[in-house]
């Protein structure tokens, strides 16, 4: 497969349509076959939150993240690195992708430190990881396509540490010097006003969206998302984008749909 672009999607566990039909990978796969070099970072969050729940596990977030103590690590790089990672790959797989799933801690991809939030100990979480691309250039030169799940191992490679999945993938696409990081997630647009439909950004630079941020306005699960859009662009990606799951979001992304950041 020669490949002519780099392209980084995140896909979102609360957009995610495991085990039915999913316009995502559809159309990731027809990226695929169309010769870009795909790299897919997914998330999970709702799955996690629903063995934690059945586990009787405690939940707590700061800042929009996941607090991961040693019970909750274990369920989050069970459920990451097997159940959805390779829910994935075989629905891809179904579609004629050569995928290949691995995670951050593979071939020490993404090493990270321990991660904290408004001063606050995250536990086994880790923050923006420093990413060696050699095993994504390496599967994609081989014609597959890489599957990642966001969990990267400490700097001295004694544990895994969960990594936000907006925050791995930004850091992924930046350092793959992506053509276009693209965010799927659950909301056509960013919107300035959550309970405003009709406040949807199209365009925003990333000064104003680092204003948002410090202000509030960005907040929760979106917050992560921008920071991670932001990273992206830092890093060297040409592009990134944050947009819906609807059939075609890829594609409409790339021509003018959803929320672009701009540097």
């Amino acid at each position: 497969m020669q490949e002519s672009k780099r392209l980084v999607v995140k896909y979102g566990g609360n957009a995610m349509v495991l085990g039915a039909p999913d316009p995502t990978l559809d159309e990731i796969a027809d990226l695929y076959r169309a010769g870009i070099g795909v790299v897919l970072v997914h998330g999970g969050g709702p799955m996690i939150d629903a063995e934690l729940r059945a586990g009787s596990i405690g939940q707590t977030r700061i800042a929009g993240l996941r607090v991961t103590d040693a019970p909750s690590l274990t369920v989050v790089e069970r459920i990451l690195c097997a159940t959805v990672n390779k829910a994935l790959v075989r629905a891809l797989a179904r579609a004629g992708v050569r995928a290949v799933g691995i995670s951050g801690q593979d071939g020490g991809m993404m090493r990270a430190d321990y991660a904290q939030a408004e001063g606050r100990s995250l536990g086994f979480v880790g923050d923006v990881p420093l990413v060696d691309t050699a095993l994504i250039q390496t599967l994609l030169s081989a014609g597959f396509l890489p599957v990642i799940a966001p969990v990267a191992v400490d700097l001295e490679s004694v544990s895994a540490l969960n990594v936000n999945a907006d925050s791995a993938a930004g850091a992924i696409a930046g350092a793959l010097q992506a053509d276009a990081y693209v965010v799927i997630t659950n909301v056509a647009r960013v919107l300035r006003d959550v309970a405003d439909p009709a406040s949807g950004l199209s365009l925003i630079t990333a000064a104003e969206a680092s204003d948002l941020i410090a202000d509030g306005t960005f907040a929760d699960g979106m917050r992560p998302k921008i920071l991670g859009a932001l990273d992206a662009l830092r890093r060297g990606a040409r592009r990134a984008i944050i947009t819906g799951a609807e059939a075609g979001a890829i594609a409409a992304a790339l021509a003018g749909a959803g929320t672009e950041i701009v540097a």
